[in-house]
């Protein structure tokens, strides 16, 4: 009996010490949770600067632990974006209402949309044949697989817009992966080459057309208001139609197609080089599902007319009724069923989108954006860097930087009015600082928020938050150093 208490007592000293163990393993693995929350302490409680509004320096302070979460991933995006619904309520005094409302733009419902038109088209298998398509083109090298991806989703994107482009392209790359190897852990650096050939192509593609994104009609606006004058002919070069855009961005698209392929082999270096093992097994899939069936031809049927409802009908419904009203379609003629979109859906991915979309919102209506804005372009005068190729290579990277933490529309609204008033005072021509701004925030590629298309690929599983910064970094000074070297070299020849 003397021997019970001392037993109790052993169990209960190693019973505190698994929880402290325990304890000690959650805040290391959390550690960038509790870091990003004291930074945010620390900026909170500093002095408001000045010229910045109490609300804009709180949204600046959401921004950047957001980022950071982002990042580092301490815990699903998604509850991030819960964070930002509730920050913006408590810190910014904001009615649950108005945030509420915030959520669900059009932008929101067209991603929503288009996830479940693209469930729609896996459950047709109608993604099996897009990937056979494909690889029929380019044959079973990965490099040629992957520039052939980039391109088709560059030149969709630049037409539709890249929500349903990775969307609908997302199911083609995991099953190439899929095929290859049945151990995602082996094919880790393939699975990110060709899912990042997908976001990127999107990314880069968008870049293309007035259509490929709000940012690019945003300028197209904000020139014809501030610069176009009917009754002065001179003034007509600020009237810019949709080829005129593309003469100016389709050759910054293409040329930069070969170059996403090397930075992400360079990055990754996929396990195998060719697929001829996941192509041998795609053909075997197609000639099992044998000639498309009238239910195929239903869906590409319905999905056609969608993207022409896209085309024609956007202005006046909007883009994400349109989709939305494409998914009833298929749910009513019985093409797919509710518990599959329900399944299928990564509804984080939405929350996450309409949670960012918010926090630019305020970011804009709180002048914080402006505020970071001006505060940047102060700094240019004593650097020498607000004039010439100087200027513009520094309006490229602060727009990076700040369209890294908000929606491109929101900060080509924001950055347009200011670069396109810099370039008067300097003395250079608005639409190359135009063309400038609209291009460079499309270069929001450092985390799995920055861009439709890459919250729709992060939903996959296969690819972190890190891996995105990773090759993020690179991919943008590429871009940067083609978009500088087009305004330089080939922007002129256009412009006379």
């Amino acid at each position: 009996m003397a021997l019970l208490p001392k037993l109790t007592s052993r169990r209960i000293r190693l019973r505190g010490t698994r929880n402290l163990h325990g304890l000690a393993f959650f805040i290391s693995e959390k550690r960038w949770l509790f870091l990003a929350f004291i930074l945010g302490v620390i900026l909170y409680f500093l002095p408001t600067p000045d010229g910045l509004t109490e609300n804009g320096k709180n949204v600046l302070i959401m921004a950047i632990v957001a980022v950071v979460l982002f990042v580092t991933e301490p815990v699903p995006l998604p509850s991030v974006a819960l964070l930002i619904i509730v920050g913006e309520v408590l810190l910014l005094k904001l009615d649950s209402k108005e945030v509420a409302q915030s959520l669900m733009s059009d932008s929101v419902l067209f991603i929503m949309g288009s996830l479940m038109l693209a469930v729609a088209i896996v459950k047709q298998k109608l993604d099996t044949r897009i990937a056979y398509l494909i690889v029929r083109m380019t044959g079973t090298g990965i490099l040629r697989i992957c520039m052939g991806v980039t391109f088709v989703c560059g030149v969709l994107a630049s037409i539709i817009g890249e929500h349903t482009v990775a969307a609908m392209m997302l199911p083609v790359a995991v099953m190439l992966v899929t095929l290859t190897s049945d151990t995602p852990k082996e094919v880790k650096g393939l699975a990110a080459v060709l899912l990042f050939s997908i976001s990127y192509g999107c990314a880069i593609g968008g870049i293309g057309t007035p259509s490929g994104g709000a940012r690019n009609a945003i300028m197209i606006g904000y020139w014809k208001d501030f610069f176009f004058d009917p009754t002065n002919p001179e003034t007509r070069q600020f009237l810019v139609s949709y080829i005129d855009w593309m003469k100016y961005a389709y050759p910054i698209f293409l040329i930069q197609i070969p170059l996403v392929a090397l930075v992400l082999f360079l990055t990754f270096k996929p396990e195998r080089k060719t697929l001829n093992r996941a192509v041998a097994k795609l053909r075997k899939r197609i000639e099992e599902q044998g000639k498309m069936s009238n239910t195929d031809w239903m869906t590409v049927f319905i999905f056609f007319l969608t993207l022409l409802g896209w085309i024609f009908l956007s202005g006046s419904l909007g883009l994400g009724t349109v989709a939305i009203l494409g998914a009833m379609v298929f749910l009513f003629l019985g093409l797919v069923r509710w518990e599959d979109l329900n399944s299928g859906v990564n509804w984080g991915v939405v929350w996450l989108y309409a949670a960012t979309i918010s926090l630019g919102v305020q970011m804009q209506n709180t002048g914080a954006a402006e505020w970071v804005s001006t505060s940047f372009l102060n700094i240019l005068g004593p650097l020498h860097a607000d004039h010439g190729l100087s200027l513009s290579a520094a309006n490229a990277v602060f727009t990076t930087l700040v369209t890294n933490t908000m929606s491109a529309g929101a900060a080509v609204a924001v950055l347009g009015p200011i670069s396109l008033r810099t370039a008067e005072l300097a003395g250079e021509n608005p639409l190359t600082l135009g063309y400038i701004t609209a291009i460079s925030s499309s270069f929001a590629y450092f985390t799995p928020a920055a861009h439709p298309a890459f919250m729709i690929v992060y939903a996959s599983g296969y690819l972190k938050a890190k891996d995105f910064l990773k090759v993020g970094v690179r991919m943008a000074l590429m871009s940067m150093l083609v978009l500088l070297l087009a305004s330089a070299i080939y922007w002129p020849l256009l412009q006379g």
